[in-house]
């Protein structure tokens, strides 16, 4: 989406980001099937703050050629072909494109200083790097650096919901497959009343993920002004609930293997160190709950989008409709709103939640989901559904299907 502000950026880069081939090693993009991008855009002193950037661009004679001098504190992805930065130009903040080879084949100055030791996503390398005197291409206009990287910020949050969805998945898959199979005292650990209680409870929490995760996807893939109102609240909203979420559905699903669980040969180590990151990727929770209050102050037609989302299901289940009221009164009253706004934003996600689970979900599910999440007959913690629901329907649902 940033790329597409230059449409002859666009032209030369985005065949090759978008194709399937995938090919290895730094050479001239024009010289490859498929190329891959990073980013570099936090530094040091600002982090999430990017305005309060330091990094330098110095106009060249060549139309939208600049040299860039200055420090990136987390730079993703380093083996890439080319990286979207901001840096400061004489206009202002700026969006750049950084080849990391230049078109006659020599390497771009880009000093990676090092590796971040992170808690997890090792595979997926992260750097701080040093330009100086890095040759960039300008992206959109000077000084219109946030407005011009934003909408690939929106595509990268929609990635963070998707992933943070699919962790969930094999995390429940994983315990819903390991109970199935694993006997003790006198049964299946699948068949007893309280392992169902938790397995349903995840089971809840990863399919709501996923039916909104496909929600938003839709609704990108439409990009009509309706759709796109309605991305502009629910993207951020459930980039803060659903990759939240993440961490403790991994943990309680990683418990369900007992000690198995914590060896790393069963897989949930991996995933419980992954988990906690899509909430910090592309700004943490904060800054999500604090971009859906810019757009309920200054977008009313972003609300109306969601509302009528969220309307579409009215009258279908009580508890559902009890909540859309409550909201509309939290909705009504937005003074002093940034203390409260995580509480908002967190009831927003879970109503549309609610509404797509009623519209699309079995009805087991969607009764399951509204009497805890909206309907309050819940406890802090997983497997404290109500008994009287239909939890094996739920559990069986979420058994992985062999190929």
């Amino acid at each position: 989406p940033a790329l597409r502000t230059d449409p002859v950026l666009a032209a030369e880069w985005e065949p090759k980001l978008t194709s399937y081939v995938y090919e290895e090693g730094l050479r001239p993009a024009r010289e490859k099937a498929g190329v891959l991008f990073g980013m570099g855009m936090t530094e040091k002193q600002g982090g999430t703050d990017v305005r309060s950037n330091t990094t330098r661009a110095e106009s060249l004679a060549g139309d939208g050629e600049y040299l860039l001098t200055g420090h990136k504190w987390f730079c993703s992805a380093p083996m890439s072909d080319g990286f979207l930065v901001l840096a400061q130009a004489p206009g202002g903040l700026t969006c750049f494109l950084v080849p990391r080879v230049l078109p006659d084949g020599t390497r771009n100055v880009f000093a990676i200083q090092r590796l971040k030791d992170k808690l997890g996503n090792k595979s997926n390398a992260s750097s701080e790097v040093e330009f100086d005197g890095t040759w960039a291409r300008r992206v959109g206009e000077e000084g219109r650096g946030v407005r011009t990287i934003i909408e690939m910020v929106a595509a990268t949050r929609l990635d963070c919901v998707v992933g943070s969805a699919a962790l969930m998945r094999q995390a429940v898959a994983q315990a819903v497959h390991h109970a199935t199979y694993r006997s003790a005292f006198g049964g299946l650990l699948i068949d007893k009343p309280l392992m169902r209680n938790v397995l349903a409870d995840l089971a809840l929490e990863s399919e709501a993920a996923t039916v909104l995760a496909m929600r938003l996807a839709s609704a990108y893939d439409t990009d009509t002004e309706e759709e796109r109102a309605f991305l502009r609240i629910a993207v951020p909203a459930a980039k803060y609930w659903v990759t939240k979420r993440c961490t403790p559905v991994v943990g309680e699903a990683l418990e369900c293997l007992g000690g198995n669980g914590y060896v790393e040969e069963s897989g949930m180590p991996r995933l419980l160190r992954e988990a906690p990151l899509n909430s910090i990727w592309e700004g943490s929770g904060n800054v999500q709950a604090l971009d859906v209050l810019r757009a309920l102050q200054r977008e009313p037609q972003a609300l109306d989008a969601f509302l009528r989302e969220v309307g579409k299901a009215r009258g279908a289940d009580h508890r559902l409709d009890a909540a859309i009221k409550n909201l509309l009164t939290e909705l009504a009253d937005l003074e002093g709103i940034e203390a409260r706004a995580r509480r908002l934003v967190e009831r927003m996600a879970l109503v549309l939640q609610g509404s797509l689970l009623v519209r699309w979900a079995p009805p087991e599910v969607s009764d399951a989901f509204c009497a805890s999440r909206l309907g309050g007959d819940w406890g802090t913690a997983f497997g404290t559904l109500p008994h009287s629901l239909d939890l094996a329907s739920v559990v069986t649902r979420a058994r992985p299907v062999a190929d």
